[in-house]
């Protein structure tokens, strides 16, 4: 019996997933040693089992979404952002609260923490899709272009800043990305720029005056200042991540110390996660690094090119605004890892250790292949009525 035929849609973007996947059980497991001894007793395996059934369960949540149509997540968006509204509202007011900022809900009964920026991402991205695709003949018009795209994009996005600055501007630049190829005119999108730009400095303006009403404010100042001034090479508590790796990167060298030998994993915070890919180096080397890159790269070719095969405007811009989305992130994590960029939370796509990240990656991924197969599936049809002709 063959197995392949079950899995639809673009091959190479299942294979690099898979690839990706296998990496992380790897990467996750040498990283966790820390993590294992503060909470579990040294127990690696605890963490190391539920990362795999966290990668299973993405698996799953991909294969059932590349078998739905992806035509039926035009109207699910609306839902989806509808639902994100308060989502995002009730975990800025009762979310659990980490390092001054609130991100997750916990779900009751099963002990699990959701975070609900993961879901509006998603949900915005299919949204503007959506939008973009069945106002094609009017977005010419401001009054549609500020209803349609910029209050759903300002709602979103602004829930979302106060906790998480770096995912809102990923968004945010996705979704400016996304208006571009979706033929807004320019003067329009400089617009949503602008109002985006005016509206993060007076929430800066209200931070400086009244602190309590967002502390996160100050971490994300002292963040970029010290990265514009080098400060952390004068000062190396202004910026003990970002120097741990480093460590870890010029240490690995080409070839790196070998699986399991990490050793800047016992000083970086979150090495499983923020700063996994200092470890992939560390390990793996420059080689290793390389690797990696890669495969992302790979991945937004193979996201590209599924979404100028799509017949339809829709489907075009959701393959695009989800691969674009997903490899963003990663290079924005890796770009941290090496000192390009200043230090913030984003995980490296099916790379870091599990959480709602890579459950909603997964589906992201299973729309794209969803796009692919649908694309397929209409070139073989008309393949096959021009054979019978």
């Amino acid at each position: 019996m063959n197995l392949l035929r079950y899995f639809k849609g673009d091959r190479a973007i299942w294979i690099i997933v898979l690839s990706l996947s296998l990496l992380s059980l790897a990467a996750v497991y040498s990283s966790i040693v820390t993590l294992a001894y503060k909470h579990h007793e040294g127990d690696t395996e605890y963490y190391l089992f539920k990362h795999l059934r966290l990668i299973v369960l993405g698996f799953v949540l991909m294969y059932v979404t590349h078998r739905v149509k992806y035509t039926y997540f035009s109207r699910i968006s609306q839902i989806m952002l509808i639902i994100s509204v308060p989502l995002l509202m009730y975990t800025l007011l009762r979310g659990a609260n980490l390092n001054e900022a609130s991100r997750w809900i916990s779900i009751p009964g099963i002990g699990l923490t959701f975070q609900t920026s993961d879901f509006a991402k998603l949900s915005l991205i299919m949204y503007m899709a959506r939008v973009l695709t069945q106002k094609q003949n009017e977005i010419t018009e401001f009054k549609t272009v500020l209803i349609h795209i910029m209050i759903p994009v300002a709602i979103i996005c602004g829930l979302i800043l106060p906790a998480n600055f770096s995912t809102a501007a990923l968004l945010f630049t996705t979704c400016l990305i996304l208006m571009f190829i979706g033929r807004v005119k320019l003067k329009y999108i400089g617009g949503v720029l602008g109002i985006g730009v005016l509206g993060f400095v007076l929430l800066l303006g209200v931070a400086t005056i009244a602190p309590k009403a967002l502390p996160r404010a100050a971490t994300w100042k002292q963040r970029i200042v010290n990265y514009i001034s080098g400060d952390e090479e004068v000062d190396a508590d202004k910026n003990y991540q970002a120097n741990q790796a480093k460590i870890a990167i010029a240490t690995g060298g080409i070839v790196g110390k070998g699986a399991g030998n990490s050793t800047q994993r016992n000083f970086l915070p979150h090495p499983y996660s923020d700063f996994i890919y200092a470890i992939v180096v560390e390990e793996y080397g420059l080689l290793g690094g390389i690797v990696i890159v890669l495969l992302y790269l790979m991945l937004l070719f193979r996201g590209v090119s599924v979404s100028t095969k799509s017949e339809k405007t829709f489907g075009t811009l959701l393959a695009f605004g989800l691969s674009f989305s997903l490899i963003f992130q990663g290079m924005i994590n890796m770009a941290v890892a090496v000192n390009l960029f200043p230090v913030t939370g984003q995980p490296l796509p099916f790379l870091s250790m599990g959480g709602t990240s890579l459950l909603f990656s997964s589906i992201a991924i299973g729309i794209i292949l969803s796009v692919s197969k649908e694309s397929a599936e209409s070139s073989e049809s008309e393949g096959g009525e021009v054979a019978t002709a």
